[in-house]
């Protein structure tokens, strides 16, 4: 049974699960005292740290946020880098060094879509303190952003910024496994900045914007208008597939949709339907298809538009770290 059936509702099988979820709050609570008492060592690096996460499994937009970071931090003069767990990479040695050439099946896809997207340097690796002092030690980076990891106490943060799905939210309201919770919503009282994607426009929160497809052969753009009332086959293995499939439903286009699990490593198989309608998937899933790719296959990247309220609170936030370096 997929956790989608009982992480955002409540029912027999999630009740069923709540002593599991008292066991894993009680490890949670208590690791995170140990960190908080200093019998867990965690690590403080000479840069600011940001990081960028969520309270949540799954999606919930914290990619596109990550690339905006970069772009503004770039435009006020720092020099960001990035580091990601890698999730599904499949690589023997970490901390894994990002660029163009890397093997998305090796170092995750989300960070190859960071990289791509803002050629900052990116570092991978289960021990984000590692992965950190990597950069530090390889790149002149003056700031670091941590996509993830709200929950890795061991790398100390200047900055908590908690991404919420403003469709899905928080599910049931139960931890894992009984909801979809890493920590308890309350968590959310401590972070610098909560921001909602998709929310309320009047709120701290950012909306998705569609870009330009992208050919996976060749460098071919189309715009999104050139495939309404076409019919095609949308392709998602995304953490929310249908945030994919509502874009091109506002394009007017006529999808067939095809959803794959989050971070699915796809075979030539999968992509193989009937006829020859275009193909139009996400921007994540296109870097691990670029190998087997065909003329009529197409990606969408995504950017994303914060609300006033959003940037506010961004500004600030760089407002400080300009503040530390300048008394630093």
């Amino acid at each position: 049974m997929h956790p989608d059936s009982y992480w955002y509702q409540r029912n027999f099988i999630s009740w069923l699960l709540l002593p599991l979820t008292g066991l894993f709050l009680v490890i949670s609570f208590t690791r995170k005292l140990l960190f908080k008492a200093g019998l867990l060592k965690s690590v403080k690096l000479s840069v600011p740290v940001i990081v960028v996460g969520n309270i949540t499994v799954g999606g919930t937009g914290k990619t596109p946020l990550i690339i905006e970071l970069c772009k503004q931090l770039s435009k006020a003069g720092f020099k960001p880098g990035v580091v990601s767990r890698g999730y599904g990479g499949q690589s023997k040695t970490w901390p894994v060094d990002i660029s163009q050439c890397s093997d998305p099946l090796l170092t995750g896809d989300e960070p190859q879509i960071i990289y791509r997207r803002t050629s900052c340097p990116m570092v991978v690796g289960p021990d984000r303190v590692a992965a950190a002092q990597y950069l530090l030690d390889h790149y002149d980076c003056d700031v670091i952003l941590s996509d993830d990891g709200l929950q890795h106490y061991r790398l100390q943060r200047d900055f908590e910024i908690a991404v919420v799905d403003q469709a899905r939210q928080f599910g049931n309201g139960f931890c894992l496994p009984a909801g979809p919770l890493r920590e308890p919503v309350s968590r959310l009282k401590s972070v610098d900045m909560v921001i909602y994607n998709e929310g309320d426009k009047a709120n701290v929160s950012f909306t998705v914007v569609a870009g330009q497809l992208h050919s996976l052969v060749g460098e071919k753009i189309s715009d999104l208008i050139e495939f309404k009332h076409h019919q095609v086959h949308a392709v998602a293995g995304i953490g929310n597939p249908e945030r994919f499939f509502n874009l091109l439903k506002q394009a007017e286009i006529d999808y067939i949709p095809h959803e794959f699990p989050d971070h699915y490593v796809f075979q030539p198989k999968d992509l193989q339907f009937n006829g020859e309608l275009a193909v139009l998937m996400t921007e994540k899933d296109a870097v691990k298809c670029t190998k087997f790719a065909m003329k009529h296959y197409w990606y969408l990247p995504i950017n994303i538009q914060l609300s006033d309220s959003a940037q506010q609170k961004l500004d600030h936030i760089i407002d400080l770290i300009k503040g530390s370096r300048s008394n630093g």
